[in-house]
């Protein structure tokens, strides 16, 4: 069975309070929807400051997610991690990982966004050193035993759920990056298909003697929305994913590389690209990706029109999928 994956960052442009509100409780119910049939996992991620409202908070979404179902893991793709306190993170990690049963999974990246890092006044230019002691801190508290920390002995509760410590990847597209999960001992999520990049994180284990594996998306991993007449939806809606997908190129460099980058400027060229795609049941499920993306409220999307996604990937592609 191919893992499912429901996508959330709750966007939306010139919402207002009441109106995002809904947006956040009807991701929630839609996360519970999920859950009961069959949904691997639901994923999120951390952006700040951005004015079409992109989620800030993911661990606190996350903890509403847990609230609201059983069994589906939740994938925080990506935090920032330097701009986290690497004590109160650890905490914080460690309760969702004991609230959850184990079903917490974090993948920590550097950003690549300088105005995020000025919004909390922290220092750009130290977000390599900033990231290696988040890891290695994380790392040490989750013992439940007593270390050094800025030239103090502290020592962090609870211990996590999860035995030796709550899942915890490092994200990227550098070297730098897959140096740095590999010297830990950590596994590695490229932010694309790289397979050169790959191997080297595996080299460089081999150099530093540690153990780990790799979680790099496939070749082909486009965003999917399941409709039944995907002209007319691309015609109604294809704003919003244009939104997003502009939005999302407008803070990248040329040297970012991203699974879901996308080039376009018109919703035909978006359409043309294959980044974001709107197919039929049917379509959906003759793909034949060991991986389905579902982004049911991507960039505005209308709650309404979001549902209707979400129930006929569910009740018409789980089901051919497992068949």
């Amino acid at each position: 069975m191919p893992v499912s994956v429901v996508r959330f960052n709750l966007v939306e442009p010139d919402a207002t309070p009441a109106s995002l509100a809904a947006r956040y409780r009807a991701a929630l119910e839609m996360a519970a929807y999920a859950d009961e049939h069959g949904i691997s996992t639901v994923q999120t991620e951390e952006h700040h400051g951005a004015a079409n409202n992109w989620l800030p908070s993911p661990f606190a979404f996350a903890a509403a997610v847990f609230g609201a179902t059983k069994r589906l893991a939740v994938t925080v793709s990506a935090i920032i991690g330097p701009l986290h306190d690497p004590l109160r993170l650890a905490e914080e990690i460690a309760v969702l990982d004991l609230l959850s049963g184990g079903r917490l999974v974090t993948v920590a990246g550097i950003g690549y966004r300088p105005e995020e890092y000025a919004l909390f006044d922290v220092a750009w230019k130290r977000r390599g050193r900033l990231q290696d002691e988040l890891l290695e801190t994380l790392l040490k508290a989750w013992t439940g035993e007593p270390f050094e920390y800025r030239g103090r002995t502290v020592r962090i509760t609870p211990r996590p759920f999860t035995d030796p410590h709550p899942l915890l990847l490092v994200g990227g597209s550098s070297k730098a990056a897959a140096r740095r999960a590999a010297r830990l001992g950590l596994p590695f999520f490229p932010s694309a298909h790289l397979p050169e990049l790959e191997a080297y994180y595996k080299e460089r284990l081999v150099e530093y003697g540690t153990e780990g594996w790799t979680m790099m998306p496939a070749a082909e991993t486009p965003l999917l929305h399941i409709a039944e007449d995907p002209d007319r939806t691309w015609a109604e809606h294809g704003r919003h994913f244009l939104h997003e997908a502009r939005t999302y190129a407008s803070w990248q460099s040329g040297e970012i590389r991203s699974a879901v980058k996308s080039a376009a400027t018109t919703v035909e060229e978006l359409r043309a690209e294959g980044v974001y795609r709107i197919v039929t049941p049917e379509e959906c499920a003759a793909l034949g990706f060991d991986n389905y993306v579902l982004h049911p409220l991507s960039g505005g999307m209308p709650v309404e029109e979001g549902w209707r996604s979400l129930r006929l990937f569910c009740e018409r592609v789980l089901p051919a999928l497992d068949a």
